[in-house]
């Protein structure tokens, strides 16, 4: 929003919209039939005051409404879009503005780069990198765009708490969810009496086991799933329980340490029960053929 006395830039104001509605230059020329020579001198901020006609249009295009704003009034009509960009807006090696509707990054590791798909698991060390690595990088592909802008809206929405319907008092279950969306992780957890495993009396000591931490696919490595171990910590401490353990496959292990969890001397022998081996125990009937 521009400052009190300062002039509106209308063409940060057209990229901002423009990028909201993952238009391009040309596609926006094309819906609002305002020549695309013209839209590109607006944004770049040359030529002069832009006809209102011409703004009025271009917004509409892009799905945006105008909204005119007497002195003294604080806040624009209702339903209009108050726009805006920063000053410095990202430029590449010759100086020139990327397309506002790519989403523009920075690259701080090499998962934010699409073109690091050389680099497996992302652990190669800088020596090893093949090419120079971009400071700044976008997605060409409107459904990657729309994923991360996805991504990015469920991570400022999504809300924490603890379960408890038909629940025992020695299980933990905490969920995250989306508002209107339904779950989108969760974690459980159980209580176990020291004094019962050892067999003596140490004070009513009481731990956690840590048995699992599910985030859906879509809404990984966005914090979600360490939000829900500090959400149990803070629980625990609450309980006066010092003590979680947990016994994790496949990647848990790095996920875990992340979280403030320290890898254990004593290790439990991994076992398998399957019951259809047992005797006494008849096996499930074979599901029914297609009849082909």
């Amino acid at each position: 929003m521009a400052a009190e006395g300062d002039a509106f830039d209308v063409g940060a104001a057209l990229r901002d919209l423009r990028r909201r509605a993952d238009l391009s230059q040309r596609e926006l020329a094309d819906r609002s039939g305002v020549p695309k020579s013209t839209l590109a001198r607006i944004e770049a901020g040359r030529g002069g005051e832009p006809a209102f006609r011409t703004v009025a249009r271009l917004v509409g295009a892009a799905g945006g409404e105008l909204a005119l704003r007497l002195p003294g009034d604080q806040f624009p009509a209702s339903g209009a879009m108050v726009l805006g960009m920063p000053v410095d807006e990202p430029r590449d090696e010759a100086d020139r503005r990327y397309p506002a509707h790519l989403d523009i990054r920075r690259v701080r590791t090499l998962r934010d780069w699409p073109g690091a798909w050389w680099a497996h698991s992302y652990t190669l060390p800088e020596r090893l990198w093949p090419v120079r690595v971009p400071e700044l990088t976008y997605d060409l592909d409107r459904a990657r765009r729309d994923r991360r802008r996805w991504r990015q809206e469920a991570r400022a929405r999504v809300t924490f708490r603890r379960a408890f319907d038909g629940l025992p008092a020695t299980s933990w279950r905490f969920l995250a969810e989306v508002p209107g969306g339904g779950p989108v992780g969760e974690l459980r957890a159980h209580e176990r009496s020291v004094d019962l495993l050892l067999g003596e009396d140490l004070g009513d000591r009481r731990e956690v086991v840590l048995e699992g931490v599910v985030v859906a696919p879509d809404l990984r490595f966005l914090g979600i799933g360490r939000r829900l171990v500090e959400l149990l910590a803070k629980e625990m401490a609450g309980a006066d329980i010092r003590v979680a353990h947990a016994v994790f496959e496949f990647g848990g292990v790095e996920f875990l340490l992340a979280c403030g969890f320290e890898l254990r001397a004593s290790r439990p022998s991994a076992l398998m029960l399957d019951v259809r081996g047992l005797p006494g125990v008849s096996a499930a009937p074979e599901p029914p053929s297609s009849g082909r």
